[in-house]
């Protein structure tokens, strides 16, 4: 199937904002390709990238582990795993994919696009991965690696610097056991949405007190962010709850 012009011209005004030669425009035309478009369009020749966003996230993990490995040699396995959490989660993989104006290229349905898409952490951060999986099969591994050095790795120094892997979730357990010798339980409160892109809420509660909500496109998204929602308030929380003085909170 051939490109129209204006593809070829969006594609490779997109492969020179990330510095990367590619020869198979079809292919990372996919890589940008939400399923929505799908839905809107109706035409054959178009794919959506989650097949390569699947990929992607081999190649990234495998290539995350190798700089980790060589830049830390003397940092335990838990360490190094902890950092790489931290470096391939949804938000540092957004905030990677936003800085090089992802959203800007990506093909979705006008209905997406309209309730913020091409903003959408979740959306950014699989495009990201799909798109190294599109470089991966035209370029091989040494250019994802370049680019993944260029485009992600830099944030490194300041995770590791603020311990910023440490997760919300973690945190507050930490801070719970250590004040109230309680663990939190987490609650689903609700799901809505079609199978593919379904939105979760969750709460957090500490004893019989809840101390957070939060939303996410995964259960264990939603956690994270009600445990950051309720280490914010976790201040007056426990001191309204406890009766203490007061104690501050550990950062999310």
């Amino acid at each position: 199937m051939k490109l129209e012009k204006q593809d070829i011209t969006q594609l490779n005004k997109f492969a020179e904002n990330i510095g990367v030669e590619i020869e198979n425009l079809l292919l990372l035309r996919e890589s940008l390709t939400h399923r929505s478009f799908l839905n809107e369009i109706h035409d054959s020749g178009y794919s959506h990238n989650e097949r390569l966003e699947f990929l992607g996230d081999a190649v990234l993990e495998l290539l995350t582990t190798q700089f980790l490995f060589d830049k830390y040699p003397n940092r335990p396995e838990g360490t190094l795993t902890s950092f790489r959490a931290a470096l391939v989660r949804t938000e540092s993989l957004a905030e990677a994919a936003d800085s090089l104006n992802y959203g800007e290229f990506i093909y979705m349905s006008k209905g997406e696009e309209a309730t913020g898409g091409r903003k959408r952490p979740y959306i950014l951060a699989n495009t990201f991965e799909a798109v190294i999986g599109a470089v991966y099969l035209d370029q091989g591994i040494e250019v994802c690696d370049k680019f993944l050095h260029r485009s992600l790795f830099p944030k490194i120094d300041r995770i590791a610097e603020n311990r910023l892997d440490i997760d919300a979730k973690s945190k507050l357990q930490e801070l719970a056991q250590d004040l109230l010798r309680i663990t939190p339980q987490y609650q689903l409160q609700s799901q809505s949405g079609p199978d593919h892109e379904k939105t979760f809420a969750m709460s957090v509660l500490v004893g019989d007190t809840e101390y957070g909500k939060g939303k996410g496109k995964s259960k264990q998204e939603a956690e994270q962010n009600a445990a950051k929602n309720a280490l914010k308030d976790w201040d007056s929380l426990y001191k309204k709850h406890n009766n203490s003085a007061k104690i501050e909170p550990a950062k999310a």
